[in-house]
């Protein structure tokens, strides 16, 4: 493997709307992800930083921040500055936060980390709740798919149906949606 190169070139405080929205961001942000964001302000404050690259007439743009810049627009916020062009900044936005969700969890862990943080919060309870849940079913669906079947047992037929979405976005409007329309089905990612 090659050397490593650090494209970290600053990190300034900006007003979060003087910051350029990236005109190709993929990311649609729910109502939940935004009620979690406002519990966490609340409860902690603004703990990280936005990413950008600076343009050439010196403004920057946004590679990942855009919720929280939309959130509070006018709040003086830490950014750090990436030494990229257009087309690296292109790659890290497509590539962030997909690289982030491959990660998986240890239970114990989360488990135990869950015990012992506590808030008042809904939404970060729910968020945290949620947190590994679709990784923990689709794990026991296939253990229960390698078990060897028991004889004894008749498998009921199930006919599933895999709807691939264009975002998170979609993705939860569906849900609701056929949750709503008395539908049992839950939400995956891959």
């Amino acid at each position: 493997m090659k050397p490593i190169r650090n494209r970290i070139k600053d990190h300034r405080r900006v007003r979060a709307g003087d910051l350029v929205p990236h005109e190709l961001n993929p990311r649609r942000h729910t109502e939940a992800q935004r009620a979690a964001l406002t519990a966490l302000y609340e409860e902690i404050g603004f703990a990280r930083s936005l990413l950008a690259y600076e343009l050439p007439d010196g403004r920057l743009k946004l590679i990942d921040g855009h919720l929280r810049q939309d959130m509070a627009p006018d709040m003086e916020v830490d950014v750090e500055v990436l030494n990229v062009n257009d087309a690296e900044a292109r790659a890290l936005l497509l590539s962030l936060d997909p690289l982030a969700q491959l990660a998986d969890y240890d239970p114990k862990a989360l488990d135990h980390l869950r015990d012992v943080t506590r808030t008042d919060s809904d939404a970060l309870a729910n968020l945290w709740a949620s947190v590994g849940r679709a990784n923990a079913e689709v794990e026991e669906t296939l253990a229960a798919v390698r078990s060897p079947p028991d004889k004894d047992r008749d498998i009921p037929e199930q006919f599933l149906l895999l709807i691939e979405c264009a975002d998170e976005a979609t993705q939860m409007e569906l849900l609701q949606r056929f949750q709503n329309e008395g539908l049992k089905c839950k939400a995956l990612v891959s």
